[in-house]
């Protein structure tokens, strides 16, 4: 296919990435252990975690893992938050042969079980704020090999000893569990060290990551990344970003925020891996939530590089205390998982100096498949060029190119793409085309410069009067009254239209009157796209990444 957009490439980013450099993700790794051994890798709470380190306690979690008798590719899952254990893990699990199997800490029995037992986990290494979860879906599921770990054991000497007390007996964030047979992490790691490591020959075509997703169903399946597809990835994400990164005054090392939960795609590939990748000190931010203690430990570092979602840059702009953060180093704000709103953007850049550079993928893309330029100066509003390596189509319903400007679903063929669902055929085969491209489920259009705008989900698209109207487009333009904090859009059912636009706001200004919103919106938008109700709420569901779940209001006013 022709590739439209090179012509809009930067310079300096080339039009192909080489996924084959690296044999397997061990290799990437290992080589960053040697040539970065004396730096800094990863800060939480204030300690540091040195490269060299991070290979000898890896290397002592992989000879415990293998000691387990689990085969090569078994699958290990990972329950935490961000803190140092995180990496270790990872790395160890890799460097061991298996499988990670990233798992939200905050999931429900019933979500815990589903994973478990679908990825057919044999081992797990869990915070034990999250092992009581555990505990009550153990017997159910194949894991045998438990390793639990603490908030302060990392720490050392007697701040360890204080964050575990005040986390364990002060603020009761531990609930009471029994697992007999687990193994404390520290304990691990020294049992580890008595214990012979063997290297494991993997390959480009090992199954590296199994990243749960609800796709493009409601069906919460693994996405099967290979070595391969991650590899690809980190090597996308690092020759996009060349434009930023190489802009003067040059960063003696890459300072990355990881705030957003390493458990989830965008910061495993573009955090974690990258970062590592490249030599850099990533911080651990284990609770993004708690946005004054988040910003205290901005203050702290001279930043470069900052991930997040929309709403995270919403919450930083609009906390008292955003003001005492030095931004001057900064060179990336990397926007993805759900629209980045202008009014945002134009704030954010406003204070700091950069724009939010949006970017688009899945995790069944590794994840990232399109992005802006990071050379950008202006806001778009889309969600950018295809990435190195990667070709983008804007089909029909019957699985054929659509004409530039014109709606269609988004499908992605790359090295990134997943391998399939894990043990799910079927699912696979509605989601990939014979000629390997991965159907996205969400609508776009593609101009003629090669440019993508994200126009919804499919299934969030809602139908007034037989006209199209989409969730983010009004999302926009109502998140930019000066009286509106947050707010979400979804269709309900009305008797003369089929359906009818519904708004729910969070207010910045709490004297803001539905009227109000609704005269601001009349003359913002054309007749049929005008909610058609308003409703008012403190807060609005989301994801542990910050990205609002329109589907939750959606099915309380089914319920309802």
């Amino acid at each position: 296919m022709e590739k439209i957009w090179l012509k809009s490439y930067p310079d300096s980013v080339p039009a192909e990435i080489d996924p084959d450099q690296y044999v397997s993700l061990v290799q990437l790794l290992e080589e960053s252990f040697v040539k970065f051994a004396d730096r800094n890798a990863f800060v939480c709470m204030d300690k540091f975690l040195t490269y060299a380190e991070l290979d000898e306690y890896s290397r002592r979690t992989a000879a415990w893992l293998q000691s387990r008798g689990m085969k090569k590719g078994a699958r290990v899952a990972i329950m935490m938050p961000n803190v140092l254990q995180y990496p270790i893990a990872i790395a160890a699990i890799l460097r061991a042969g298996y499988t990670v199997v990233n798992v939200n800490p905050l999931y429900t029995p019933r979500e815990l079980e589903h994973q478990l037992i679908d990825s057919g986990s044999e081992a797990i290494i869990v915070l034990e704020n999250f092992a009581t979860t555990l505990e009550q879906v153990l017997p159910r599921t194949q894991v045998k090999h438990i390793v639990v770990a603490s908030m302060g054991e990392m720490l050392g000497g007697a701040k360890g000893v204080i964050v575990n007390f005040v986390v364990r007996n002060v603020k009761k964030m531990v609930p009471s569990y029994s697992l007999p047979n687990a193994v404390r992490f520290k304990d691990m790691l020294s049992q580890g060290a008595k214990m012979s490591f063997t290297a494991v020959a993997a390959t480009s075509r090992d199954v590296a990551f199994l990243q749960y997703t609800g796709g493009t169903t409601g069906v919460s399946k693994g996405a099967t990344l290979t070595h391969r597809n991650v590899i690809a990835n980190v090597l996308q994400s690092e020759a996009w970003s060349l434009p930023a990164i190489q802009k003067p005054p040059l960063a003696e090392q890459m300072t990355i925020v990881c705030a957003l939960p390493l458990y989830h795609i965008f910061a495993l590939t573009c955090c974690a891996m990258w970062g590592m990748r490249v030599g850099a000190l990533n911080i651990l931010i284990p609770n993004p939530r708690d946005i004054g203690g988040f910003i205290k430990e901005l203050r702290k570092y001279q930043i470069n590089m900052l991930p997040a979602v929309n709403t995270l840059y919403n919450a930083l702009l609009n906390h008292p205390d955003f003001g005492s953060v030095d931004f001057s180093a900064l060179k990336i704000s990397n926007g993805g998982g759900m629209a980045v709103q202008q009014i945002v953007n134009d704030k954010w850049k406003a204070a700091t100096g950069t724009n939010i550079i949006e970017g688009y993928g899945l995790s069944e893309t590794a994840p990232v498949a399109t992005c802006n330029r990071a050379d950008m100066d202006h806001f778009t509003g889309n969600i950018g060029l295809p990435v190195p390596s990667t070709d983008i189509a804007i089909l029909d319903d019957d699985g054929q190119p659509v004409p530039f400007g014109e709606r269609g679903e988004i499908a992605i063929r790359g090295p990134q793409v997943m391998v399939g669902y894990w043990n799910r055929p079927d699912e696979t085969a509605n989601v990939m085309t014979p000629d390997g491209f991965f159907k996205s489920g969400d609508v776009g259009v593609m101009d003629a410069n090669g440019y993508v705008k994200i126009v919804d989900r499919k299934k969030d698209m809602i139908l007034v009067s037989g006209f199209n109207v989409y969730p983010n487009e009004l999302e926009g333009v109502i998140a930019a009254h000066p009286g509106v904090l947050e707010c979400a859009v979804i269709g309900v059912p009305d008797e003369h239209s089929g359906e009818a636009v519904k708004v729910f706001v969070v207010r910045r200004d709490p004297n803001l009157t539905a009227d109000q919103l609704m005269d601001y919106c009349k003359l913002q938008l054309t007749g049929y796209k005008k909610p058609k109700y308003v409703e008012f709420r403190d807060e609005l569901p989301k994801t542990n990444v910050g990205k609002i779940l329109r589907r939750v209001l959606r099915d309380e006013k089914q319920a309802a």
